[in-house]
């Protein structure tokens, strides 16, 4: 996992050198196909990163859009209508079940289909009328990393380019990504911190609001606490009076003044730990215009692999026996 992380800059940068034509050619598509809607459907890590690009749909192209649940197609039956609708499908292996049949049901009711994965011979980018190949290379460890990013950062560029963007200073990623990588020598000690912890919320908003949901994951998943994402304003409407000063608190913020507004723990509290300037432990990430396509993802990465290791002897050993879930007529 920790190598996988390590191969991010890498792997964005494969995406913006052999990567973009292609997304190009998806973009026009989208451009003359004039959406009225956009929904998406993916499942785990994926999920989050189908929400990063809700909001950028919402507001870079000022359109409504929206999350899938696969069941409601592939249990209950639904087949709404889906004209001029644009329907993303958002997968990693491009091998789940519910998400193959989604799409197919989607495009039967008329949407234009995308799908998105880090494999183009896969069931799901067969049943999409357009394949974007997000390039981040074989991922071996059970928890998704780089692909992550690399969802992010095509998901960015499809969207810009639509709107008539060039993908302005996406160039940049791989250096600040590397920045970033390289500032974690002091993770561990950072990490220590969060050794004995049972319990924790992660905190954010708007672009960084993704992120903090795939931390929280992160966390459950090879740290095996239990981990819990929120709003920043969310947090404030009931989920704050859990909060004591024995639970731990992670906010990721844009800037710093955000900071003291984006989740407040409980007063007198000493376990928050935001990401940003404003805290007595601050992770500083190297600034990009676009706001957070992946700033705010390498840190708590970083700091969860930490953790784990702490945590953990075996260290990447996972409870979990398969790296892609199949999700069929589960739900």
């Amino acid at each position: 996992m920790a190598a996988e992380i390590s191969e991010q800059p890498a792997a964005w940068q494969r995406l913006l050198s052999e990567g973009t034509d292609a997304i190009r050619q998806a973009a026009a598509r989208i451009a003359e196909y004039q959406p009225r809607f956009v929904l998406f459907v993916a499942r785990g890590t994926s999920d989050h990163a189908a929400l990063y690009g809700k909001y950028l749909v919402e507001i870079q192209h000022a359109l409504p859009a929206g999350l899938v649940s696969p069941s409601t197609m592939t249990i209950y039956g639904s087949a709404p209508d889906l004209r001029d609708v644009l329907f993303i499908a958002v997968s990693q292996s491009g091998g789940s079940p519910d998400l193959v049949q989604s799409v197919e049901v989607a495009r039967r009711q008329g949407a234009l289909t995308v799908a998105l994965t880090n494999n183009p011979a896969s069931p799901l980018a067969a049943a999409a009328e357009i394949h974007v190949d997000i390039l981040a290379g074989p991922e071996r460890a059970v928890a998704a990393t780089k692909s992550y990013t690399a969802q992010l950062l095509a998901l960015y560029l499809l969207l810009d380019y639509a709107r008539g963007g060039d993908g302005a200073d996406t160039d940049r990623l791989p250096a600040l990504g590397t920045r970033v990588l390289e500032s974690g020598a002091g993770l561990a000690a950072a990490a220590e911190r969060y050794r004995f912890a049972q319990r924790l919320i992660t905190s954010a908003r708007g672009y960084s609001y993704p992120t903090a949901r795939e931390a929280a994951l992160k966390l459950m998943e090879t740290s095996y606490l239990s981990a819990q994402a929120f709003s920043g304003a969310d947090l404030l409407h009931g989920p704050l009076a859990t909060v004591d000063p024995r639970f731990r608190c992670w906010r990721s913020c844009r800037k710093a003044r955000a900071a003291r507004r984006c989740g407040r723990c409980s007063p007198g509290s000493r376990n928050c730990a935001p990401m940003c300037s404003a805290s007595a432990r601050p992770m500083r990430c190297p600034t990009w215009r676009a706001g957070s396509c992946c700033r705010p993802v390498c840190p708590n990465r970083f700091r969860r692999c930490w953790k784990s290791f702490r945590c953990n002897s075996s260290r990447c050993t996972w409870r979990s026996p398969a790296a892609a879930i199949r999700t069929g007529r589960a739900g």
